[in-house]
C-alpha cells in the first residue's frame, strides 16, 4: 500500500544544487573498475575493442577506466623519452624535446569516437523509453480514476487495484521533468481510492501500523545521518531512504502529519548540509578560476621584445617559474573552465620559453663574434704598448678604447679574461706616459685643489638667500668646475663622488627636482664638450645616443599603450595592474621630455 503523505518528500529530496553530482553519477564512479596495472598500451585498446560492441551501460565505465590507464602509461613514457633526451643534451634546458605521434594513441581515439557514438544513441533510446514509461504511469493512474468513478463497486476494484499499484511500482525511469507531477497525481489518485474503500477494519488498521513502524524506522535513519561525517555519503544514503518511503503504504489519517513532519525535517538537515557543501565547492572553484585567469593575463602581458640581455631573461624566467608554482597551489576550477585555463597558461609558458631559446641561440653567436673582434683589439693594443710616441699612441688607444665600446657583450667565461687583456695593455702604456709627464702631474695636482675650493664655496652657500639666487651661484661654480682640467686619475673618482654629493645637497635645499638637477648637470657636461678638441664630433655623437634613447622610450611608451587594451577591469588584479602600467608610462613620458630638452641643449651648442 501507498500514501499521499509522500506529496512533498520525493520534491524534498531532489532539492539539491543545480550543478552537484546525482546519485547515479556518484554511484558510477563508485563503481568503476581498475584495469590490470601490468597491461601494456596495446592491450588496453585490445580491451576496450573487445568490449566496444557490448552493451554501453554496462561497459561504459569500464571503458574510461581503460582510458585512464592507457594515458597514465603515455604519460610516463613521454617522461622517460623525455629524460633520455635531457641525459643526451645536457646543454638544453629540454625546449628542443619533441615527441613523434602514438600509433596507439590514433586507434584509440578511432575506438573511442565510435563508442561515444554508441553511448549517444543509448542515451537517445533510453529517453524514448523513459517517455514510454512516462505514458505507461499516466494510464494506470487513468484507470485507477475509473475505479474511483464507480465509487459505488470500490470494494470489487481491490484485487484489480493492488495490482495496479505493484505494476506502478514496477515502471521506474521517466523524464525528469515530469517525476513530481506523475507522483503527485498518482498519490492523490490512491489517497481518493483509499478513502473510497470500504474494507474491513481490522485489514485497514492492520496495514496501518506494519506503515507507521516502517516509517518511524525510516525517521530514525534519516535522523542518524545527522552525525555522517561525509556529506556525499549520507546525501545517497537519503535518496535510498526517501525511494522506501515512497513504497511504504499509508498510516493512520490522524498520524500523517506528524510522521511527515518528523522525515521531512530530519531529511532538510541532511539537504541543507548537501547544499552549503556545493556551494563552498563552487565559491572555491570560483577563487581557483580567478587566481588563474589573473596568472594567465600576467604572462600573457609580458613583452619580450624588451628583454635584450641574459639577465633580462633569467630575471624574467624566475618570475615564470615563480608563476608556474604559484599555479600548483590553486586546487580546480569549474569544470567549463579548468582545462581551458591550464592550456592558455601552458601556451603562455611554452611560448616565452620558445622565444628564450631563440635569443639565447641568436645572443651565443653574436658573442662568439664579438669574442673574436675584442681579442683583435688586444693585440693591436699590446702590440703598441712600449711605444714612445705618446701622443699618436694615445690617440689610437683611445680610439681602440671607443671602438672596444661599440663591440656588444662576450660570454661570461671570457668577459674579465679579455677584459683584463686589453686594459692591462692600455693601462701599461698611459702609465708609461704618466711617467713622462711629470709637469702634467703638477699642474693637475693644482687642478684638484682648485675643484676642491669649489666643493668647498658650494658647501657654503646660504640657506638664507632664495631658490633662484641659489641656484644661480651653483650654475655659476658648475661653470667655473666645467674650465679646470684634469686632477691625478687616482682621485677624479672621488672627488668627482664629493662633488656630485654637493651639488645634490644643495639642489635638494632649493627644492629643484630630480630632472631639473639632471638637466642642469647635463648642460654644464655639453658646454665642457663644447669647449674641447673635436667637440663637434662628440656633440654629435652624444646627440645621436639621445636619439636612440628617445626612440626605445618612444616604442616602450608604445607598447604600455597596447597592453592596455588588452585589461578587463573584470580581472581580479586588474585595477592594480592598470595604475602599475600607467605609472610607467608617466615616468616613461617624462623620460622622453628631458631627453628632448638634453637634444635642444646639444642643437644650441653645434
Amino acid at each position: 500500500m501507498t500514501d499521499v503523505q509522500g506529496n512533498d518528500a520525493f520534491e524534498n529530496a531532489q532539492c539539491i544544487g543545480q550543478n552537484a553530482e546525482t546519485p547515479a553519477q556518484i554511484n558510477n564512479e563508485e563503481s568503476r573498475l581498475t584495469p590490470n596495472e601490468t597491461l601494456t598500451k596495446e592491450q588496453l585498446v585490445d580491451q576496450i575493442k573487445d568490449l566496444i560492441d557490448k552493451p554501453v551501460d554496462t561497459v561504459k565505465d569500464i571503458i574510461d577506466s581503460l582510458k585512464q590507464s592507457y594515458y597514465k602509461l603515455r604519460k610516463a613514457e613521454v617522461e622517460m623519452l623525455r629524460k633520455a633526451y635531457l641525459s643526451n643534451h645536457p646543454e638544453d634546458n629540454g625546449d628542443g624535446f619533441t615527441v613523434e605521434p602514438d600509433p596507439v594513441e590514433e586507434k584509440l581515439k578511432e575506438l573511442l569516437n565510435i563508442f561515444k557514438s554508441k553511448k549517444a544513441a543509448y542515451l537517445q533510446e533510453l529517453e524514448k523509453i523513459k517517455e514510454n514509461n512516462y505514458l505507461r504511469k499516466i494510464a494506470i493512474i487513468d484507470e485507477i480514476k475509473k475505479f474511483i468513478d464507480d465509487s459505488d463497486n470500490i470494494n470489487k476494484y481491490y484485487t484489480q487495484f493492488q495490482q495496479l499499484q505493484q505494476n506502478f511500482k514496477e515502471i521506474t525511469d521517466i523524464p525528469a521533468n515530469k517525476v513530481n507531477e506523475v507522483w503527485k497525481t498518482y498519490q492523490a489518485t490512491v489517497e481518493q481510492f483509499y478513502d473510497l474503500l470500504k474494507i474491513n477494519k481490522e485489514l485497514r488498521d492492520y496495514d496501518f501500523k506494519k506503515n507507521l513502524d516502517q516509517k518511524i524506522a525510516l525517521c530514525e535513519s534519516a535522523e542518524a545521518l545527522a552525525s555522517e561525517e561525509d556529506v556525499l555519503s549520507a546525501f545517497r544514503t537519503l535518496q535510498q531512504l526517501h525511494n522506501e518511503w515512497r513504497e511504504t503504504g499509508p498510516v493512520a489519517k490522524e498520524l500523517r502529519e506528524d510522521i511527515w513532519t518528523r522525515f521531512k525535517n530530519a531529511s532538510s538537515v541532511i539537504n541543507k548540509r548537501h547544499q552549503q557543501y556545493f556551494e563552498s565547492q563552487k565559491e572555491n572553484e570560483k577563487k581557483n578560476e580567478e587566481g588563474k585567469t589573473a596568472l594567465c593575463e600576467k604572462i600573457e602581458a609580458i613583452d619580450t621584445s624588451s628583454l635584450k640581455t641574459f639577465a633580462a631573461w633569467d630575471e624574467k624566467t624566475k618570475e615564470i617559474i615563480a608563476m608556474q608554482e604559484e599555479w600548483k597551489t590553486f586546487g580546480f576550477a569549474s569544470r567549463k573552465m579548468n582545462n581551458l585555463l591550464f592550456e592558455r597558461f601552458r601556451e603562455s609558458c611554452d611560448k616565452f620559453f620558445k622565444q628564450k631559446a631563440e635569443f639565447f641561440k641568436s645572443a651565443k653567436d653574436e658573442m662568439a663574434k664579438n669574442l673574436e673582434a675584442k681579442r683583435a683589439l688586444c693585440e693591436k693594443a699590446e702590440s703598441l704598448k712600449d711605444s714612445t710616441d705618446w701622443k699618436n699612441t694615445a690617440d689610437i688607444l683611445t680610439a681602440l678604447q671607443k671602438e672596444w665600446k661599440t663591440i656588444g657583450p662576450v660570454s661570461k667565461k671570457y668577459s674579465d679574461q679579455v677584459w683584463k687583456r686589453f686594459i692591462s695593455a692600455c693601462d701599461y702604456f698611459f702609465e708609461q706616459k704618466a711617467q713622462n709627464s711629470s709637469s702634467k702631474k703638477q699642474e693637475e695636482i693644482q687642478n684638484l685643489a682648485l675643484k676642491k675650493e669649489i666643493i668647498e664655496k658650494l658647501s657654503q652657500i646660504p640657506d638664507t638667500i632664495d631658490s633662484e639666487t641659489g641656484i644661480k651661484e651653483i650654475k655659476a661654480l658648475i661653470a667655473e668646475w666645467n674650465k679646470i682640467g684634469h686632477v691625478p686619475y687616482k682621485e677624479k673618482d672621488k672627488i668627482y663622488k664629493e662633488y656630485q654629493e654637493a651639488l645634490d645637497q644643495q639642489f635638494g635645499k632649493f627644492s629643484t627636482n630630480e630632472n631639473r638637477k639632471r638637466l642642469i648637470n647635463f648642460s654644464s657636461s655639453v658646454q665642457k664638450l663644447a669647449s674641447e678638441d673635436q667637440s663637434q664630433n662628440k656633440l654629435y655623437r652624444e646627440r645621436n645616443k639621445l636619439m636612440k634613447a628617445f626612440e626605445r622610450a618612444k616604442n616602450e611608451l608604445q607598447t604600455y599603450k597596447n597592453n592596455m587594451g588588452f585589461l578587463t577591469l573584470s580581472s581580479k588584479n586588474a585595477g592594480s595592474l592598470v595604475k602599475e602600467m600607467e605609472r610607467k608610462m608617466q615616468k616613461l613620458q617624462e623620460e622622453m621630455d628631458l631627453i628632448a630638452k638634453k637634444i635642444d641643449l646639444i642643437d644650441e651648442n653645434l
